[in-house]
């Protein structure tokens, strides 16, 4: 048997729509844990139907970190999550609870597990706007060239991802590297779902949402300030309802267009996570009492001088 003497914590991983939100709860109920959402979007306020935000019946009485934590007009960047996420694990971890990270922003999650590393540089808005019509391949030629090994780690298919490396790399002159010691013992479970199974149940979510009133949330948060700029920018739904809302699409074709582009976002995780030799996969739709087993045997490796959240 393995032993260990860092502090356990538990991630749960899986393309958007695959149930991590579900399972995170289920774990945390069993486990006395807590959540940390480890969401781009979620983090910021009024971003709720159109991010599947957790709401406070569904989380079943287990507290939840990092959810509202942030004004829509400011922007929110990696190293102000790794500093939160660690507060928010601490607190929890103060109090003896088990701390369960869930969310679909990987990179973030990286971050936090001390995979790569952050850089609080502030965002360089005239930078920004001039990389923003850049094409992607110019992007990723532009980054190699300031930071070769940053373009062969991340992911280069998400432009955002690549403008943010290369505003770090302009900034610092490379991408800070990764802290080399962890401070906890993770376990990482991943939801695994074939692109098949998983593009009816996004068709649907999107469906469930506009009944539930995602477009009437993207017009309140733009009635709110919102410009529809700062609305493209976080992408998926809020970039094509706004397109919606400004006559530059129909209807039918903003249902389309985030349904594919929802596709094609949960193909890029599932190669991003693949990478990940640690994860443990449950098949779609993940059995909760194996998932229990797998953080069992994990919790139970812990030396007799750790202490079990209880």
């Amino acid at each position: 048997m393995s032993q260990r003497t860092k502090p356990p914590i538990i991630a749960i991983v899986g393309p958007t729509g695959s149930g991590k939100t579900a399972l995170s709860i289920t774990l945390a109920q069993h486990f006395n844990g807590e959540v940390i959402s480890a969401d781009s979007r979620q983090v910021y306020r009024g971003l709720d139907i159109g991010t599947a935000k957790v709401t406070e019946e569904e989380m079943a009485g287990i507290r939840h970190h990092l959810l509202d934590v942030c004004d829509p007009t400011t922007v929110y960047t990696g190293a102000d999550f790794v500093r939160d996420g660690n507060i928010a694990i601490a607190d929890i971890e103060s109090r003896g609870k088990l701390p369960i990270v869930a969310g679909g922003s990987f990179f973030y999650l990286d971050l936090l597990q001390g995979v790569i590393g952050a850089a609080a540089v502030p965002p360089n808005q005239e930078l920004r706007n001039k990389l923003e019509s850049t094409p992607l391949p110019e992007l990723v030629a532009h980054l190699t060239n300031l930071d070769g090994e940053t373009a062969s780690r991340i992911d280069t298919a998400n432009s955002r991802r690549v403008i943010r490396a290369i505003e770090i790399a302009t900034a610092l002159g490379t991408v800070p590297k990764a802290a080399q010691t962890q401070t906890h013992d993770w376990l990482t479970l991943g939801i695994d779902i074939s692109l098949d199974d998983l593009t009816p149940r996004l068709h649907a979510r999107v469906l469930s949402r506009l009944d539930a009133g995602m477009i009437e949330e993207v017009e309140t948060l733009h009635a709110n300030g919102i410009s529809f700029e700062r609305l493209d920018a976080f992408g998926l739904e809020y970039r094509y309802i706004a397109r919606y809302l400004q006559n530059q699409i129909d209807k039918q074709t903003m249902i389309d267009e985030i349904t594919v582009k929802s596709r094609q976002y949960a193909k890029r995780q599932k190669t991003w996570l693949k990478r990940n030799p640690s994860i443990i996969w449950l098949p779609f739709p993940a059995d909760s009492s194996v998932a229990i087993t797998q953080v069992e045997r994990f919790l139970n490796t812990l030396t007799s001088t750790d202490t079990l959240p209880h």
